[in-house]
């Protein structure tokens, strides 16, 4: 036990030391996430936002690698996602394009994901598609 609290001490001192803040000393805020059906919006529901800045740094860069274009790490980045789990705003196939974030020690793709929409707004995953947080 003493290990695992020494190592998640490592862990957020190290956090902390890249310019990002832990999350247990974040709050996560609520946004409404709407839908557009037209020039209707309506909302859907609420889901957690989070800062880009208290997004691992790997989240970061390949959002910085998104809004230059690439070039991508993986070829699959920047193909659609399907929204299967339901756990964004629905839309029509094609509105949301997925991009790894890479996981270190990982010996595949791991499963972090961003997921971008056609209205601008980004989606983080740390556990491949079970949950999303909406980025600032």
């Amino acid at each position: 036990m003493k290990l695992i609290t020494k190592g998640f001490s490592l862990l957020l001192s190290s956090l902390t030391l890249i310019g990002l803040s832990p999350l247990a000393e974040g709050k996560a805020t609520f946004q409404p996430i709407t839908e557009e059906t037209g020039t209707t919006i309506t909302a859907q529901r609420q889901m957690s936002t989070l800062p880009i800045n208290q997004l691992p740094r790997e989240a970061q860069i390949t959002i910085n690698l998104i809004y230059k274009g690439g070039p991508f790490p993986y070829r699959q980045d920047g193909t659609i996602f399907r929204n299967r789990e339901k756990r964004l705003p629905p839309a029509p196939v094609g509105y949301y394009r997925e991009y790894t974030v890479p996981t270190p020690g990982s010996p595949n793709r791991g499963a972090r994901r961003l997921v971008t929409g056609q209205g601008n707004e980004i989606y983080y995953t740390g556990d491949h598609y079970r949950s999303f947080v909406r980025v600032q």
